[in-house]
């Protein structure tokens, strides 16, 4: 019965994934696509906007549609009306003197209801460079951090999830000892996660899963059955295996957006304890006798995109990383008039108000971790994310020194096709040394 149970949970828990990784299909369809098929342009060229409304896979004669177009996530240079005849145009927009994405955004209105989509044209993305800074003590700042992480006792505490095992690999929840912070957060902090060990005796690599923006609960990875260990992670510092109902209550309260939480110190921000819930994450799976005590990789999206890059530029027990179209890339973009990273709190940010935020934010952007990356990566995004945008991760992944990949797939937005994450997972294993066969 736990056996079933257990693949009832795995089956719910894959389909939720799939569902929220892809995007939805609408009555009314808008496809926006750069007339260069690579969506990509030298500095001074031309673009031209190729657009379709459909329904029901066929142009919607008679449309009328307004476009915007500029640089992502800043206000429009261009906006008009048109009357599609047919449903079909193509736009002439103009070109960029720098490099950079600059972003054709078309809405239609039908019946009633408006629909949205747009289209991305890249300008010579290689040559983005960081606006953030690199602090003078940055890897002071680091290394005295994790000196302090290391002389708090782990206190591994294992519980087995019998209705999570399966025949092949065994799940836990784990508790482990964090860095104490200051007052702002009361002392003692832990950090949570769930681990899958294949059953079979042996030694085996590991997959750290690193997660994305957001408040929920874990369950087993079914990646343990293909032989490695999978310690997927929560950063908030509670349990994972809650109902999840009390992750609803904390999203929208206590922990609403916790990205800016003390930002004006960089000792108390919320993300110093999470980057460093990370190490000790990194210290319990070297503690497990199933280890083969080498071969680590760290994977994630979004904000967990994020977290590999650091936790590779933080720690050199990681042994490779597969990144997923990664947040909190140059968040102080904007102060160049460019598009800054997830979570945007440099948009509109309020230099009297919060005189401290730039400060403390090269401490704890990705760019000043990916200088840091020495290991083989592997990245994938799409152009026209509109959560991440693409200036921002150019900005950090231009700044990665080490062996990488990056594979783009141009139309997605800030989701993935399955097909990105069993790239991904063959990479890691070969990276690891598992047989991808079967």
């Amino acid at each position: 019965m736990n056996l079933l149970k257990s693949a009832w949970i795995l089956l719910l828990v894959s389909l939720a994934t799939i569902l929220n990784a892809q995007p939805k299909k609408n009555l009314i369809e808008i496809a926006v696509t750069p007339n260069h098929t690579n969506w990509t342009y030298n500095l001074g060229e031309v673009p031209v906007f190729n657009i379709q409304v459909l329904q029901n896979g066929q142009p919607l004669s008679n449309s009328k549609i307004n476009y915007k177009i500029g640089l992502e996530q800043l206000p429009a240079a261009l906006e008009k009306e048109l009357d599609l005849k047919d449903g079909t145009t193509s736009i002439k927009a103009f070109g960029l003197k720098e490099p950079g994405f600059l972003r054709c955004e078309v809405s239609t209105e039908v019946n009633g209801k408006t629909y949205k989509a747009w289209g991305t044209a890249a300008f010579e993305p290689e040559k983005i460079q960081p606006f953030v800074k690199m602090p003078t003590d940055f890897d002071q700042f680091w290394n005295n951090a994790k000196t302090e992480l290391s002389k708090i006792p782990m206190d591994a505490v294992v519980t087995l999830q019998s209705d999570q095992c399966t025949a092949d690999y065994n799940v836990y929840h784990v508790c482990l000892k964090n860095i104490n912070m200051p007052e702002a957060w009361r002392g003692k902090s832990s950090v949570y996660g769930m681990v899958s060990i294949p059953k079979k005796p042996g030694k085996y690599p590991a997959i750290l899963g690193v997660p994305g923006a957001g408040i929920r609960s874990y369950h087993g990875d079914g990646r343990a059955a293909k032989g490695a260990i999978v310690f997927n992670i929560g950063i908030h510092g509670i349990p994972v295996n809650m109902p999840d109902e009390n992750y609803s209550v904390l999203a929208n309260g206590a922990l609403s957006d916790y990205w800016t939480l003390h930002l004006e110190d960089r000792d108390k921000y919320y993300y110093k304890r999470v980057f460093l819930g990370c190490v000790r994450a990194i210290d319990y799976i070297f503690s497990l006798p199933e280890f083969d005590g080498k071969n680590l990789a760290v994977n994630g999206g979004s904000q967990g995109g994020a977290l590999s890059i650091i936790c590779a530029g933080l720690d050199k027990r990681i042994t490779c990383l597969a990144a997923f179209y990664p947040a909190m890339c140059d968040m102080p973009g904007y102060l160049a008039k460019r598009a800054g990273g997830w979570p945007h709190m440099f948009r509109n940010w309020d230099k009297e108000v919060n005189p401290k935020w730039l400060e403390t934010i090269a401490y704890f952007d990705v760019v000043n971790f990916a200088r840091r990356v020495s290991q083989p990566g592997w990245y994938t995004w799409g152009y026209d994310d509109n959560v991440c945008p693409p200036t921002s991760m150019f900005a950090a992944y231009n700044s990665i020194t080490a062996k990488k990949e990056l594979t783009l797939f141009y139309e997605t937005e800030h989701w993935n096709f399955p097909e990105q994450w069993e790239f991904s997972n063959t990479w890691m294993y070969q990276q690891l040394g598992i047989s991808t066969e079967n």
